[in-house]
């Protein structure tokens, strides 16, 4: 059984990941390109410091990964540090140790120490994020329904223009990472 290590030492880099996407490639770089990361110098000397590895069970198929990935990459290359892809449905053995809420949801970053120790995990969502999806899902028809696939389709096209064009989101996002990451980096202390 691999390691989180393994995973991370032989994923591509969160940059590389996003360069290769053909799913989502337009609508993350414009996340990437809209988003500004706050100034927040507490959290990225913090990180700075430690180091530490991110490990990223994704795939470019799914629309929160092309939110947050762009908002991961940009902390990681403001601290130096490195953040490396594994796909969740080319292996399920580390997404299976990660399950959210028994589902293998996706994206899911891995907080490692020099050592290749899980510090953190996060994701796949902030909880404001979740709980919109949440209320949206349930003015959805029953999926037994004739136009439930339609009605389907039609709120994930909606969410997606959410997550491209929303600022309140990306801040979501980058607010619950920085709190779930540096909790776990400030108790190592």
């Amino acid at each position: 059984m691999k390691t989180e290590q393994q995973y991370f030492e032989e994923g591509k880099t969160l940059a590389d990941y996003m360069e290769g996407m053909t799913t989502h490639k337009e609508n993350g770089q414009k996340v990437y390109e809209g988003f500004k990361l706050p100034q927040d110098d507490e959290f990225i000397s913090l990180l700075k410091e430690k180091q530490p590895h991110i490990l990223v069970i994704t795939e470019d198929w799914c629309g929160d990964a092309m939110m947050n990935n762009p908002i991961l990459r940009h902390i990681v290359e403001a601290a130096g540090i490195e953040a490396r892809i594994a796909y969740r449905d080319a292996d399920t053995e580390l997404i299976d140790r990660w399950l959210t809420n028994g589902g293998r949801s996706i994206p899911v970053y891995l907080l490692l120490d020099k050592e290749g120790d899980v510090l953190a995990k996060w994701g796949p969502r902030a909880p404001q994020v979740q709980e919109y999806v949440m209320e949206q899902r349930e003015t959805l028809p029953p999926k037994d329904a004739p136009d439930f696939e339609f009605k389907q389709k039609e709120l994930f096209k909606n969410l997606y223009v959410e997550y491209t064009t929303n600022n309140d989101y990306w801040l979501w996002v980058y607010e619950d990472i920085r709190r779930t990451f540096m909790g776990a980096l400030q108790k190592q202390d």
